[in-house]
């Protein structure tokens, strides 16, 4: 009987956390608002702003759901997500979701040093290879809301990882990718994200 009980409330537990379920269609009408940025096909064409299209459901949900709270700042996302509601954001993460990344190309002065520490990272100074946490092809880790970087803009990533640095951004689990930045080098940050670029 305890067992029993102790099993309906963990599954009571779980049923509380879940979130809406996503319908793309419905999130391709809603996302007009955010076309302008990040293209209507989820490929933005302008390099600061990040591609959303292919990214995980989950990690969409979780970065709309940390502007709204302020968790993760940006004048112009906090802005944009103070009106979601929640199945506002299930709707776009399903859209963005069901859409093809565009990849790009990497350049090919950093590609050796950028493959190298997505592979295997830099043991001398403690940096983490970015493949165990975001795949060997950057499809990310949908259920540990680690995201797909394949294809990623190189200068979106290097923003991001210089956020993570200097604790400007600190919306990561567990302060992993603050811990992983604060040991990378410009050199290091600019080289990664140039072969994350191009990743398929």
């Amino acid at each position: 009987m305890k067992h029993l009980l102790i099993v309906s409330i963990a599954g009571l537990a779980l049923l509380g956390t879940a979130h809406a379920a996503g319908d793309a269609e419905a999130g391709k009408t809603k996302s007009a608002m955010c076309a302008a940025c990040h293209g209507p096909d989820g490929n933005s064409i302008a390099p600061n702003f990040p591609k959303l299209a292919g990214q995980s459901a989950e990690y969409i949900v979780k970065q709309l759901s940390d502007y709204k709270s302020g968790e993760r700042t940006d004048a112009t996302m906090n802005g944009m997500t103070a009106a979601l509601s929640e199945q506002d954001m299930a709707d776009l993460a399903a859209f963005y979701a069901s859409l093809k990344p565009a990849i790009g190309k990497a350049a090919e002065d950093k590609v050796e040093l950028g493959e190298t520490l997505y592979r295997a990272g830099n043991s001398a100074s403690g940096v983490s290879a970015c493949a165990a946490c975001h795949g060997p092809a950057g499809g990310g880790n949908p259920m540990a809301k680690f995201p797909a970087v394949s294809g990623q803009y190189a200068d979106y990533t290097v923003a991001q990882l210089k956020n993570f640095r200097s604790g400007a951004r600190a919306n990561d689990a567990g302060s992993m990718m603050r811990m992983v930045a604060k040991k990378m080098t410009d050199a290091e940050i600019e080289a990664v994200a140039q072969y994350i670029q191009g990743l398929n």
